[in-house]
C-alpha cells in the first residue's frame, strides 16, 4: 500500500485523474472500475477537462461501476448511474454501450451472478477507483463479521444512510444496495483510494495503521499488490 498525502481534494482530484488519463493512453481500451460519492468529482472533473481539450479518448473503455441502490429507478436524480452521467458520462466519449450498472431492481441471485460474469468477459478491471466511507466501507461493504466475496444485496447500516440522505432531501433514501465485493474489488489489477475531509482520518487511520479486518472494510487493501491512496491533510490527521 502506497499513501499519498497532498494539501487539497483539487490537487487530489489531479493526480488521481492524470492516473486515469495516463492508463486510457496507455491503454485505450482499458476496463475502469468507478466510484461515486463527492469524492472521486474532483477527479472527474480532471478526466472530463483533459477530454475537452483533446488530450485522451474515452470511447473505446469498459466501465464498471461499484454500485447502486436498490428500489430506485435508474433515471431517478439520486441514482448513482445519473451520477455518472451528471459528473463524467456526459462530459466526455464515454460510449454508453460499455456502461455497465449493477441492476437494482432486479433479482438479487441471478443480477449478481450477471454482473461478476461481465467482469470476468470484460478481462477483469484494470483501474479501481475508490472511496471511503466513515465506518471504514468500501463500495457498499460495511464492517461485518468477514470478508465478502463477490457482488450481492447489502442493508446499508444506519450511519451510511446519516451520511447519504442529505442527497435524498425530504425524500426518504433507500435502505438496501448491491454492490461489488471484497474480493470482487481486489481482483482489480490497480486500486486508487481518495479520502478526504477530518471525518476520513478515523477511518485512514485502521484502513492504513489497523489490522486487516472486516470490521473496516478499505483495510483489506493493505494486501494488494499496487493499492495507492490518496489522502488530504485533513484525512491523514491521525497517521
Amino acid at each position: 500500500m502506497k499513501v499519498i498525502v497532498l494539501d487539497t481534494a483539487a490537487q487530489i482530484g489531479e493526480e488521481v485523474g492524470k492516473i486515469f488519463v495516463d492508463q486510457v493512453n496507455a491503454k485505450p481500451d482499458s476496463v475502469l472500475g468507478l466510484a461515486t460519492g463527492m469524492s472521486p468529482v474532483p477527479t472527474y472533473d480532471y478526466m472530463a477537462k483533459e477530454y475537452a481539450a483533446g488530450n485522451v479518448s474515452f470511447k473505446n473503455v469498459t466501465t464498471f461501476n461499484l454500485d447502486e441502490y436498490c428500489d430506485l429507478p435508474k433515471s431517478d436524480k439520486n441514482s448513482f448511474y445519473s451520477f455518472m452521467v451528471d459528473n463524467l458520462f456526459s462530459r466526455t466519449d464515454v460510449d454508453l454501450n460499455k456502461v455497465n450498472f449493477i441492476d437494482g431492481n432486479a433479482e438479487e441471485k441471478a443480477e449478481c451472478e450477471r454482473y461478476e460474469k461481465a467482469i470476468e468477459n470484460a478481462g477483469g478491471i484494470d483501474l479501481q477507483l475508490l472511496g471511503i466511507g466513515t465506518n471504514g466501507h468500501i463500495g457498499f461493504n460495511e464492517p461485518a463479521d468477514e470478508f465478502t466475496q463477490h457482488t450481492y444485496k447489502v442493508k446499508l447500516t444506519d450511519s451510511t444512510i446519516a451520511s447519504n440522505q442529505k442527497f435524498f432531501g425530504d425524500v426518504p433514501m433507500p435502505r438496501y444496495a448491491m454492490t461489488m465485493g471484497i474480493g470482487s474489488i481486489m481482483k482489480a489489477k490497480k486500486i486508487v483510494l481518495i479520502a478526504t475531509g477530518e471525518s476520513k482520518a478515523k477511518a485512514a487511520y485502521a484502513m492504513i495503521k489497523g489490522e486487516v479486518s472486516p470490521s473496516c472494510p478499505a483495510s483489506v487493501l493493505q494486501n494488494h499488490e499496487d493499492a495507492v491512496i490518496f489522502l488530504d491533510k485533513e484525512a491523514a490527521k491521525l497517521l
